[in-house]
């Protein structure tokens, strides 16, 4: 599964996969696989993005289109 929506987050926040990598304690490399969908987000990483991003997991995984 592509994560679409992770990847416009970042490029709306203006972090490159570098930053978001060293926020989140992840190689950079291993993020880029997340937005990609080449590596599936375990779900501590999910909760990690809605918590940095200030969204719902459920925003992230495509379920609402509001952010809440």
């Amino acid at each position: 599964m592509k994560f679409q929506r992770i990847r416009d987050l970042r490029e709306d926040a203006d972090l490159t996969q570098s930053e978001m990598g060293r926020a989140l304690h992840l190689p950079q490399r291993t993020y880029a696989y997340y937005e990609s969908g080449q590596r599936t987000v375990p779900p501590e990483v999910l909760i990690a993005l809605a918590n940095f991003y200030g969204v719902s997991v459920d925003y992230i995984l495509g379920r609402k289109n509001d952010k809440n």
